[in-house]
């Protein structure tokens, strides 16, 4: 896609996802055993052919900088594909980004330095494996001055997302920025909704003049609630609504809360889960340190019960399960879970040592936390609360390299 050039904003706070933002963006989050969340639009991007990318970051970006210096320098710049890190810099003044449409308008020397006909803008928190050439496709079939992403969920939904009205030709007539009542349902489903995914595609002078007419206004300078909204009924806006080969709502999941994060990713967990990993037509790339097998320890004639086990779960390299037991849960690389342990509906990240005898359940611990021994989480959710995060759910954040005491 020689004529498309690729923003991915990476630079948010990521609030509702604390205490897992508390030192790194929220894009840099951990996922899926070995992934970081940006590895999922990176990887599209990649294989969609949308090689000339830029990354806007802004707060903690080291993290979220190290990983893609180490794990992302894969393309040619000799072919004109690049991965560029660009940070908040207060090109246009003192202040840093107001908005994501700010975030863009403050990096149009990026674009006007370019010749590429179409932007394509998108979001480095969201979850999921998407074509972008056929988005691109529909955007030029329609002869649209913007097209926007958009996924079918549930009406109870609608107050998360921006809510897309559309007519049966796919031009957007209606937006609403996260309603609380009265959201507009998809075509002939009442009990459905389109949500912006987040994902837009521009024409490259459209774009310039609605953010520039932005600039000199009061407002939030956000795509969602600025820009949009005007741009219906004065230019050719249209819903590209993103479905599997069975013309299905496709897996996409926007994890802004830590309930959102968890639940995406016991996701991958299930028997047949709907995000596939496995598809080497479409590969997930990701930063990988050198870490040995996966090793697991069954001693039961030396010690009644100690058996080293995982049951539908994801292990990443360099696990030790030295007698303990894990179900549903998914281990990032170099965890040991020592003897008779008890892990069960969790997340554990790189580095993580849980001690003999602990019991986990419904659990997020993050980096580089010992668990002591005989230590139980997610078990008594009221002490729980006096020492860690408890989610709305009761999903128990253990920060990382925090000290447990027992």
């Amino acid at each position: 896609m020689k004529d498309v050039l690729t923003f991915i904003m990476a630079g948010g706070k990521g609030e509702r996802l604390y205490p897992l933002t508390r030192d790194r963006a929220k894009p840099a989050v951990p996922f899926g055993g070995i992934y970081r969340i940006i590895d999922f639009p990176l990887s599209n991007c990649i294989n969609s052919g949308a090689r000339k990318i830029h990354i806007l970051s802004q707060y903690k970006s080291m993290s979220l900088e190290r990983h893609l210096r180490m794990g992302w320098n894969v393309l040619n710049a000799e072919l004109d594909e690049y991965i560029d890190i660009i940070p908040a810099q207060q090109r246009l003044g003192e202040k840093w980004y107001q908005g994501t449409a700010d975030s863009i308008y403050q990096n149009m020397h990026a674009i006007k330095m370019r010749g590429e006909e179409y932007i394509l803008i998108l979001a480095g928190d969201h979850v999921y494996r998407m074509d972008y050439m056929r988005l691109i496709d529909f955007h030029k079939a329609k002869k649209a001055d913007l097209t926007i992403g958009v996924v079918m969920m549930p009406k109870e939904a609608a107050h998360d997302f921006g809510v897309i009205e559309s007519d049966i030709d796919g031009r957007i007539t209606g937006f609403q920025e996260k309603p609380n009542v009265g959201a507009k349902t998809a075509l002939n489903n009442p009990d459905y909704i389109y949500a912006s995914m987040g994902i837009y595609i521009f024409n490259r002078g459209m774009l310039a003049k609605v953010l520039e007419d932005d600039s000199k206004k009061e407002s939030n300078h956000d795509f969602g609630k600025n820009i949009i909204p005007l741009m219906i009924g004065n230019c050719n806006v249209f819903a590209y609504n993103f479905t599997d080969s069975n013309g299905r709502p496709a897996y996409w999941r926007d994890i802004g809360t830590i309930d959102a994060y968890y639940e995406a990713n016991m996701d991958l967990v299930e028997i047949t889960p709907e995000l596939n990993l496995y598809d080497a037509m479409w590969p997930l790339r990701t930063y990988q340190e050198q870490f040995p097998p996966v090793k697991t320890v069954f001693t039961g004639q030396e010690e009644a019960g100690r058996v080293g086990l995982a049951i539908n779960s994801l292990i990443s390299n360099g696990c030790i399960i030295s007698g303990g037991k894990v179900q549903k849960s998914i281990l990032s690389p170099n965890v040991r879970i020592n003897s008779f342990c008890d892990v069960e509906d969790s997340i554990i990240m790189e580095g993580v040592e849980v001690g003999r005898h602990a019991m986990i359940r419904h659990a997020i611990i993050d980096k580089d936390v010992k668990i002591p021994q005989s230590a139980k989480i997610g078990y008594n959710l009221e002490r729980d609360k006096k020492n860690f995060y408890v989610s709305e759910k009761g999903v128990v954040v253990v920060a990382k390299n925090t000290d447990i005491v027992v």
